[in-house]
């Protein structure tokens, strides 16, 4: 008697484990399952952070900072019967550094001078490097003609597909060439790598009630160029 009952007590703890063994399978199929789960969501969201940066924050951000750009223009004082004319320049944008540098070659046309120009929007000036005169000139940075950097790479980049910017037409700003320039450094970093060793002078802009004709400007040269939707002749003079 009491053989049976140790025995059917040794049987019945041998049958208790099982639901506890099924139990613990379930419980890591579980954790499987969450952890594959887990790792989907991951990767979804690793390759979603991708799409986003790719196509909405690095469509955003500069490239390309160099354009070599060309603008058709006509001019109704000094070329009234050629039609259209062309300009070229090359113009390197630093976004970060808020500055726009160009280069101006010799016009096709003739009676403008080569050039180099920096828009130091950081010091709030412009400087000219006549490249014919090998001399600077320095002046206040004038907002209202030259696009800053960020703007003038949107309007680059939206016509980068074609060669010129649309036709467009010319304004005139008249110059004086003023006192010598003696600590370059007040300039800046940009404008001493550009004047350094060079003749340099302050300008003072003329109030101009007319565009002034070649004869009036004997003492003048004039530098064509272009930091937004139109072109601009800077006309730089000697104080009398």
């Amino acid at each position: 008697m009491r053989a049976a009952q140790w025995t059917i007590a040794l049987e019945t703890k041998g049958e208790e484990p099982a639901p506890a063994v099924q139990g613990r399978r379930t419980s890591l199929s579980g954790v499987c399952y969450l952890t594959m789960g887990l790792l989907v969501l991951l990767l979804g969201l690793v390759f979603a952070s991708m799409y986003v940066y790719r196509y909405f924050f690095i469509t955003q951000l500069p490239r390309e900072s160099v354009f070599h750009c060309g603008v058709l223009y006509e001019d109704s004082l000094y070329s009234p019967f050629k039609g259209q004319l062309e300009l070229h320049e090359d113009v390197k944008i630093y976004i970060e550094e808020n500055y726009e540098q160009i280069n101006v070659p010799v016009p096709q046309f003739g009676g403008s001078d080569p050039a180099d120009i920096i828009h130091d929007f950081q010091r709030g000036l412009t400087a000219y490097h006549d490249i014919t005169l090998d001399k600077c000139y320095v002046i206040e940075l004038n907002t209202t003609i030259v696009m800053p950097p960020r703007n003038l790479w949107e309007l680059l980049v939206n016509v980068k597909k074609g060669t010129y910017l649309p036709q467009t037409y010319i304004i005139q700003e008249e110059m004086i060439a003023t006192e010598h320039v003696s600590d370059m450094e007040q300039l800046g970093s940009f404008i001493y790598r550009l004047c350094s060793g060079k003749e340099t002078y302050r300008l003072k802009r003329r109030n101009a009630r007319r565009r002034i004709s070649r004869r009036e400007t004997g003492n003048c040269h004039r530098i064509r160029h272009f930091e937004n939707t139109f072109v601009v002749e800077t006309v730089i003079c000697k104080k009398s």
